[in-house]
C-alpha cells in the first residue's frame, strides 16, 4: 500500500521533531517555512508532528529552505571537519583569492557560521568604498596601520588594536602605510545572500 501524501514508505521518527527546532532556530513562522517549500501550513505542521511522512522532494525542499542538507535532516551525522588549518604567507595567495587589491588566507573551517580570513590590505586599495551588508565583522591588526571609518567616526588602528561592529553600520576600511596593513578578520555573511558586498567582489567565495 503506498503511504499517505506521497510519503515514504519506512517510518522516519526523527524527522518530525527535526523540521520543526529547524523552522524554529532559522526564526521562520509555519507559514513563512511552508510558503518557501511550496507546501500548506496545514501540511508543513502535519510533517512536524509526524502525522505525515515527508516524501524526498518535500525533504529536498525543505532543505533548501533551512540551508541544510536531507543526510542531517534525516539524522545522518555528517563527515567531521577538520579543526586545523595550517598557516603560510597572507601575502603568497593562490589564484583567486585576491578581492580588488586584498589578498586573503581562509583561517577557519568552511562552511560555518563565521568565516575567518588572513588578510593583506595593501596601501591605497578600496579606501572610498562604503560597504552595508547585512552581519557582523571583527578584526584584528597584526601589523601595520589600518583607518577603520563607521558611520561617521574615524579610527586609526595600529598592531594589537581591534574592532568589532554591526555591518550594517557604513564601513570604510583602508590601510595608512605604504606597505600596506596585515589583519585578521572574522565575519557571519557566510549566509547571507549580500555575501558578495563584504570585503569586495570575492572574498565570500572560500
Amino acid at each position: 500500500m503506498n503511504p499517505p501524501d506521497g510519503g515514504v514508505a519506512d517510518e522516519l521518527p526523527g524527522v518530525a521533531p527535526r523540521l520543526r527546532d529547524l523552522r524554529r532556530s532559522r526564526g521562520l513562522t509555519l507559514e513563512a517555512a511552508a510558503g518557501r517549500a511550496g507546501l500548506s501550513p496545514a501540511h508543513l505542521s502535519r510533517l512536524e508532528t509526524g502525522r505525515r511522512q515527508p516524501s524526498l522532494p518535500m525533504l529536498l525542499g525543505l532543505a533548501r529552505v533551512y540551508g541544510t542538507t536531507v543526510s542531517e535532516l534525516l539524522g545522518e551525522m555528517p563527515p567531521e571537519r577538520d579543526a586545523i588549518v595550517r598557516g603560510g604567507p597572507v601575502e603568497d595567495v593562490p589564484r583567486g583569492t585576491e578581492a580588488d587589491g586584498w589578498a586573503y588566507r581562509q583561517a577557519g573551517g568552511s562552511g560555518r557560521a563565521m568565516q575567518a580570513l588572513r588578510v593583506h590590505v595593501p596601501y591605497g586599495a578600496e579606501g572610498d568604498l562604503v560597504r552595508v551588508h547585512p552581519g557582523e565583522e571583527w578584526l584584528y591588526v597584526l601589523d601595520g596601520r589600518l583607518r577603520v571609518v563607521l558611520g561617521e567616526t574615524v579610527h586609526d588602528l595600529g598592531p594589537g588594536d581591534s574592532a568589532h561592529f554591526d555591518s550594517l553600520t557604513p564601513h570604510r576600511i583602508a590601510a595608512l602605510d605604504a606597505g600596506g596593513a596585515r589583519l585578521l578578520f572574522v565575519h557571519t555573511l557566510l549566509q547571507s545572500p549580500a555575501a558578495e558586498l563584504c570585503l569586495g567582489g570575492g572574498i565570500h567565495r572560500l
